[in-house]
């Protein structure tokens, strides 16, 4: 039999570590001497720490692996390609989030696009018929006001656009939908903002799926900020090398 301090150094673990798996009841010494408290530990103890560290090398959690440790190999099993699917999970969240990052670098931003989802939304509007998104300033309403165009990309002759209205107009229901948002700050070039968005779009192999939202909002401060949205769809693997017309 060993101590505590024998099976510590066998094994390469702490006696700290030995002394938390007794206390959650993973790993029991074979034996404690009543008159001293010395832990005494055989062979039945080194093997259980061992496959308790494998498991764990494994990304199982202790508190899983206290219950799997004398459980059917099937079961084992199960847990083990739970992680393994957790894992992938996990390594394809981190390459899409360094997509992004490399992105941010290797291109100059006036905003910080991110994907959200929104639910459906009604509107009244007043329909338009632009030449240039230089337009676009003087036919919005103060804020706070919501206005639309109909471009899927950077625009080459006149386009299709509406703002909202307290007086008469259409109604517009915007369904629920997958988006492209952005927030431009009073300072930045809305134009320039939008050419950007249009631009990260593209270079995500996303296509334009309706409208794009451009909403002027002014907190009770009286501060400002405009808001860009636009519903998306993953672009066709057939058309992920090509610009949206």
């Amino acid at each position: 039999m060993w101590r505590i301090g024998q099976l510590s150094r066998m094994a390469g673990v702490s006696e700290r570590t030995l002394r938390h798996y007794q206390r959650i009841g993973l790993l029991m010494p074979a034996a404690v001497d009543p008159a001293t408290g010395y832990r005494r530990y055989g062979v039945a103890e080194l093997s259980r720490l061992e496959r308790v560290r494998a498991l764990q090398r494994l990304g199982l959690p202790l508190r899983q692996i206290a219950d799997l440790l004398d459980a059917p190999e099937e079961r084992l099993r199960q847990a083990v390609a739970e992680v393994l699917t957790g894992i992938r999970r996990d390594i394809t969240a981190l390459a899409a989030t360094a997509a992004l990052v490399e992105d941010h670098l290797a291109t100059s931003m006036s905003i910080l696009p991110q994907q959200a989802t929104v639910g459906p939304r009604r509107l009244r509007v007043r329909h338009l018929r632009l030449d240039h998104p230089a337009e676009l300033a003087a036919v919005c309403p103060a804020p706070p006001a919501t206005l639309l165009t109909w471009l899927r990309g950077h625009p080459d002759g006149g386009f299709a656009a509406a703002v909202t209205t307290d007086h008469g107009g259409e109604q517009l229901i915007l369904p629920a939908r997958t988006v492209v948002r952005a927030v431009v700050p009073p300072a930045a070039d809305l134009v320039q903002a939008g050419h950007d968005l249009f631009g990260w779009l593209d270079r995500h192999h996303l296509d334009i799926a309706g409208p794009n939202v451009e909403e002027h909002l002014m907190d009770a401060d009286g501060a400002q900020a405009t808001v860009l949205e636009t519903p998306v769809l993953p672009r066709p693997p057939e058309r992920a090398g090509q610009v949206p017309a």
